[in-house]
């Protein structure tokens, strides 16, 4: 089973964040477009973005697994794929997160070099060759190769204000925090059998963690902190926590009444806005320090975004609005890595748009567009038989 809802959900998501993730090069942009900073009280646009897909990726969970045990797969095998693909988030994550702290000086590629072997290196490695219009016997050269890249660029790293630091986890992220949400809770639900009531005690568990972390009963997990706060800390996971339990309490209700499985997403969406926003005054709302009232408001948004588009496109059908962004939601991690190729070039080679249409609304249009044009090459790409799969 698969729902067109949760597609168009999760193109749309991605389609947003290359939008949001191109603001860097604009100037003169309204506030409320942007993230907001690492002390302020404030939620942009742009910091909905990246908790919705999480609350996607819960979506997406049980309908998976269940297709792969519908077919004949053991739990041990699920349970090693899913291991494998969080493995890859993670390292795919670690490198990029990496990147940001790259000391341009002090590398022998330059940074705008190393991001581009980078970005190779991951498309050498996830490309789904079984199915691309590469020979077979090169396959596994090509992989090898990737991982080879992958090990030059670790070797030679030089990051921090001097050169002199190597890499670390840091943050993960955005690909690393999605492997921990991913790991953490497709192996719960498979464990579980699906169980709906273990699902929803996991995410009560993962929001007293959010919540603990930002009250004076702050538990102190000493260095498994360096590598597990985003499942320590709670937030990042519940949101995937959150899109599991919107899937397994809709489809069971749903057979039921269709009526009332509206009803409850609605019902969670609102529960899960008014604790965000009541809540603002304890904590403030802030993506940078994850607080439990981001969570609420986001996880809301989460909720009803999928009751609306699951009554437009699943039940009433209208999904053509739709068709140019399809492959953001097909193919949506080589979608989410070619800017990794465009910011690199566009810095190698100088060139640069005319001011103006980095400016104001035309910039936000101009950068739309980009967006646009991301989505369109991967569908490209997809038809030629070249996709990420993890």
């Amino acid at each position: 089973m698969r729902l067109a809802s949760i597609d168009i959900l999760r193109a749309i998501t991605m389609v947003l964040m290359i939008w949001v993730n191109d603001f860097w090069t604009l100037t003169d942009i309204p506030k409320w477009l942007e993230h907001a900073n690492a002390t302020e009280d404030y939620l942009g646009f742009s910091d909905i973005i990246f908790p919705l897909f999480l609350f996607i990726v819960g979506l997406s969970i049980p309908f998976a697994i269940k297709n792969r045990l519908n077919k004949g797969d053991s739990k041990f095998s699920i349970a090693k794929h899913i291991i494998i693909r969080s493995v890859s988030l993670l390292l795919i994550g670690f490198f990029m997160v990496n990147y940001e702290s790259a000391n341009n000086e002090s590398l022998i590629t330059g940074t705008s070099l190393w991001v581009i072997l980078m970005a190779s290196a991951v498309f050498l490695i996830w490309t789904d060759w079984k199915r691309s219009p590469i020979n077979k016997k090169w396959h596994q050269y090509l992989q090898l190769l990737g991982f080879g890249i992958l090990i030059y660029l670790a070797i030679i790293y030089k990051g921090g204000e001097d050169g002199s630091t190597w890499m670390t986890p840091q943050w993960w992220g955005i690909l690393g925090l999605i492997g921990w949400a991913y790991i953490v809770n497709a192996l719960a639900f498979l464990f579980s059998k699906g169980s709906i009531i273990i699902m929803s005690l996991l995410w009560l568990l993962l929001i007293s963690l959010s919540i603990i972390g930002h009250s004076q009963l702050s538990i102190d997990f000493g260095i498994l902190s360096n590598y597990f706060s985003p499942v320590l800390t709670g937030t990042i996971p519940a949101y995937t926590t959150a899109g599991i339990v919107a899937t397994l309490l809709f489809t069971k209700i749903n057979k039921l009444d269709v009526k009332w499985s509206y009803l409850s997403l609605i019902t969670l969406g609102l529960l899960n806005l008014f604790f965000g926003v009541l809540t603002r005054p304890i904590w403030g709302i802030s993506k940078i320090q994850g607080t439990p009232s981001w969570l609420g408001i986001c996880t809301g948004i989460g909720f009803l975004l999928f009751a609306l588009l699951y009554y437009i496109a699943d039940v009433k059908k209208i999904t053509n609005w739709a068709k140019i962004i399809a492959p953001a939601g097909t193919a949506t991690l080589t979608c989410y890595m070619i800017p990794y190729f465009i910011y690199p070039l566009r810095s190698i080679t100088g060139i640069e748009l005319p001011k103006f249409l980095t400016y104001s609304n035309l910039g936000l249009l101009t950068s739309f567009g980009f967006a646009l044009l991301v989505v369109i090459f991967t569908g490209w790409l997809e038809k030629k038989g070249f996709k990420l799969k993890l």
